[in-house]
């Protein structure tokens, strides 16, 4: 509800000012259920207004707060609810399975996605039209300021189609690599997607992936060329990349602004036509994805779930498929954005449930829900977040501890992919491990403690899980298991107890402009990357697969492509499991004691430079003293780098 709204409010109910009443129900009715309860009372009102119009008034309603209401239409003011003691339910059994259609809009970053979305929710009446209306899907602060969408989000249009009113459920996803398995769970609840390619920079990277991610979920594809506007675009050059890359026939892309908003009434049209309806079974039991989820401190967990068989409605005992915990349903519904709560959901619908669920893990992305007693077959791809990037985080002050425990707490609530153990340090103090998904995730997570907590906090240098091929009975009796997991480089065991390190690899795919071809292959080379496959996309564009390891690639590979390639190659990764590697443990000395927290793991060709680089580092940042300072880096006994911080020269003799 707007200020505007507020104030007109606070007349009415305060004040007792008629004129508050009346220009407070004739704005346009906004599409949530809460103004829907407040335009109940237009009738009456405008009737009062024309009666009483022109008559000068003293003491407000006459005496305030709507006693002249109650005397005039007693009848009328009874059946009415205040929104806060009771809330609208919408009724779902009207929309039949072959009038649903469940997408899902895919893209590279910042090609498009929050601003096309916004114009499906204005054409379909979800929002009202405003010059405000930017990235209305995108709550997160730290969303609107990066351009960036982190967390999807749900929205259930209403759209009438020659004569027909269909039920399109839009779920908006992430566009960044680190939030893959969440785009993926995405569309395991779509039956089709808008694969949107920026009209001046075309396919990139990302694009790729989505694509791919989407041809193997056999979902229908439609490609929707954006941003035809601007002054550099070219939507043919982009059809003819988007056609001899995916095979899908120039004619049945769709070119459009979503700025401007132009063509985008057809990108309804053509879900409406060219999407399946949802797949169900007829008669099967209660069977539901749970695709995504948030935390409110109020109800508990909010999941977003689509129903692939049953119903579902306040009451049901429930249960999920991968915990085995038993809950039962407080509400039901849809967003529109907003919540919208309903007497029931039915198969084929996208929508969301409470139940009481105390922590986010409980209901983790991707597991199948169904009723107590009536289990089914658990929904296949589910696997839990995997962390790929692990860092230290730590207070600035120890007394700040339990300010930042509770802020964490709270944060790791609406985020579960992230992954938190206790972690102490001589020099530190006490704090924890985090893991996170890449390292965009770990920024974005270090943004939101700041903005939405105002925590201060020092992370250490992100690492990578590396394995450890046990060799030594005793050590194998001791973790009950051969093959162990490193996440803290201080823990890294030393070769005579191990068969073999393994280090985790990435398939990488960059796209570029074929001008910047060598640059970029010498990087690649220098991070130890082994080529896959080479193509041209068009007639200067070429796409390169490299299987990398992911401790080349987590810190400053993205930063150095960019920059090599003045800003126009971008880059995707996939997991492409472990592989054996000549691992060391490098220590950091400063006068001959080991520093914990500098701790590096680095392959061994490169631990020389590694070393120097960090030594050389350390010996800029340290503050000069009264003394020397050796920085040393060394692998076991043996010192492979040093750099000495000189001491301040006195001017006395």
């Amino acid at each position: 509800m707007s200020y505007i709204e507020l104030h007109w409010m606070y007349e009415v109910f305060f004040i007792g000012s008629l004129d508050g009443l009346w220009r407070m129900l004739t704005v346009p009715p906004r599409h949530t259920a809460r103004c829907l309860h407040l335009w109940m009372w237009k009738h009456p009102v405008c009737t009062l207004h024309r009666h009483l119009s022109g008559r000068r008034w003293t003491g407000g309603i006459l005496g305030g707060r709507g006693r002249l209401l109650q005397t005039l239409y007693p009848a009328y003011l009874s059946q009415v609810t205040p929104y806060s003691s009771k809330k609208e339910r919408i009724d779902m059994s009207e929309y039949n399975v072959e009038y649903i259609r469940n997408f899902s809009i895919i893209a590279h970053v910042d090609h498009g996605k929050s601003t096309l979305a916004d114009r499906l929710l204005e054409i379909t009446g979800c929002i009202p039209k405003a010059a405000s209306n930017k990235q209305v899907l995108d709550k997160l602060q730290v969303e609107r300021e990066r351009g960036i969408t982190v967390k999807a989000q749900t929205a259930s249009l209403f759209y009438t189609y020659q004569g027909k009113k269909y039920l399109l459920n839009l779920i908006d996803t992430p566009g960044h690599v680190d939030f893959s398995y969440e785009v993926s769970r995405s569309l395991s609840a779509c039956q089709g997607v808008l694969l949107v390619v920026d009209a001046n920079e075309g396919i990139q990277a990302q694009t790729v992936a989505n694509f791919y991610l989407a041809f193997e979920a056999q979902l229908s594809i439609i490609p929707v060329i954006n941003k035809i506007d601007l002054k550099n675009a070219d939507p043919e050059r982009v059809e003819k990349q988007i056609e001899k890359m995916f095979d899908i026939p120039a004619s049945d892309c769709i070119r459009i602004s979503a700025k401007l908003g132009t063509n985008v009434e057809r990108v309804l049209e053509e879900v409406v036509t060219r999407l399946p309806p949802p797949k169900i079974e007829e008669g099967s039991p209660f069977k539901a994805l749970l695709f995504d989820s948030t935390f409110d401190h109020y109800r508990g967990v909010i999941a977003s779930v689509a129903l692939f068989g049953g119903e579902v409605c306040k009451g049901n005992k429930i249960v999920l498929a991968h915990s085995g915990k038993c809950y039962e349903v407080n509400e039901v519904g849809i967003l529109t954005p907003e919540e919208v709560p309903a007497e029931k959901l039915y198969a084929g619908q996208v929508g969301y449930l409470t139940a009481g669920m105390k922590d986010v893990q409980e209901a983790q992305i991707g597991d199948t829900v169904h009723l107590l007693k009536q289990p089914v077959e658990p929904l296949p791809g589910f696997k839990p977040a995997k962390p790929m990037v692990f860092a230290g985080m730590f207070p600035v002050d120890q007394s700040e501890y339990s300010n930042l425990k509770g802020a964490l707490e709270k944060l790791t609530l609406n985020d579960s992919s992230v992954s938190v153990s206790r972690d102490s340090s001589a020099a530190l103090g006490a704090g924890w491990r985090l893991g996170f998904l890449g390292l965009l995730h770990l920024e974005v997570f270090n943004q939101r403690l700041e903005q939405e907590y105002n925590a201060s906090v020092i992370m250490t240098s992100p690492t990578v899980p590396y394995k450890a091929v046990l060799s030594s009975p005793k050590l194998i009796k001791e973790y009950g298991e051969e093959e162990i997991t490193i996440v803290n480089p201080s823990e890294f065991p030393d070769k005579s107890l191990v068969k073999e390190y393994l280090e985790p690899m990435i398939l990488g795919t960059i796209i570029s402009p074929d001008e910047y071809l060598s640059k970029i292959m010498s990087l690649c080379q220098t991070r130890r990357a082994e080529q896959k496959s080479f193509l041209y996309i068009d007639e200067h564009r070429i796409m390169m697969k490299y299987l990398f390891p992911l401790n080349e690639v987590v810190v400053d590979f993205y930063d150095n492509l960019k920059s090599l390639s003045s800003g126009y190659a971008s880059f995707d990764y996939e997991d492409a499991g472990y592989q054996a590697a000549d691992l060391v443990k490098m220590d950091i000395l400063l006068n001959g004691r080991a520093v914990e927290e500098l701790v590096t793991i680095a392959h061994r060709e490169k631990a020389y430079g590694v070393g120097k680089a960090i030594c050389e580092r350390l010996r800029d940042a340290i503050p000069r003293q009264l003394f020397e300072i050796a920085v040393q880096a060394s692998i076991g006994s043996r010192v492979i780098a040093r750099e000495t911080n000189i001491h301040k020269r006195t001017i006395f003799q």
